[in-house]
């Protein structure tokens, strides 16, 4: 049986890398007492996929992974087993049952949102700061940043990935286009937003809240749990 687990990732967890999240999950679930799958050969292993690994640094409460059971209780159950033993700032808020025919999380990711805010271990408010600059920005034909890859580095326009760009709460939401096909980090949005401000840029100025992982069409986004039900 497939499961798709939604959790979340605060606090100062946010500084141990995706790997470590990987092996925090596989020993919760043994912990746990789960009936996961493991695989065949000379060296088995969870059978267990992320979507969209989280950069260091970043927060979420829209993280997801799938995992291959043998058998299941239910979502109630698993959800408060895992949770008995997970550390402060790890937490699981729903578990679906997938159908068999269901593609890979990490496969089928679109999008992502994020609230941009303040870190409150700087003097200046940036993301107050570029507020004001959302909106010329993206009245412009072309949003151009510089990206780098392991092998090169490139002028981009970013602006056709980005599905919405406004005010949010005390910082700055955006819809950015996620997964496989085309990834755009939200660093890059700030760094383009801090140029037509006039500011300097560092990462480090402001803090990235992931909201939630999406699926399907940029006009039709549904969070990766809507692919399976509660049992």
């Amino acid at each position: 049986m497939k499961l798709r687990i939604k959790y979340e990732k605060t606090g100062v967890l946010r500084f141990i890398g995706h790997l470590d999240v990987m092996r925090l999950f596989q020993k919760a679930i043994r912990r746990a007492g789960l009936d996961v799958a493991y695989s065949k050969g000379f060296s088995p292993h969870q059978i267990i996929s992320f979507a969209a690994p989280m950069p260091l640094g970043m927060t979420s409460e829209g993280e997801y992974f799938d995992g291959e059971f043998n058998s299941v209780t239910s979502t109630k159950d698993m959800m408060e087993r895992l949770n008995a033993v997970l550390p402060d700032g790890i937490k699981v808020h729903d578990i679906v049952l997938l159908n068999e025919n269901a593609k890979p999380s990490m496969a089928i990711v679109s999008a992502s949102d994020y609230y941009i805010y303040k870190n409150e271990e700087c003097d200046k408010d940036i993301p107050a700061l570029l507020k004001e600059y959302i909106e010329p920005m993206m009245n412009k034909a072309t949003v151009e940043v510089v990206r780098k890859t392991k092998s090169k580095e490139e002028m981009t326009d970013i602006k056709p990935l980005i599905f919405d760009l406004k005010e949010y709460e005390d910082g700055i939401y955006m819809l950015l286009e996620s997964g496989s096909k085309a990834n755009l980090k939200p660093e890059l949005v700030v760094a383009a937003l801090c140029e037509n401000a006039g500011i300097e840029y560092n990462r480090y100025d402001y803090m990235i809240h992931r909201l939630e992982t999406y699926m399907g069409d940029c006009k039709a986004l549904k969070p990766l749990s809507c692919d399976g039900e509660n049992f």
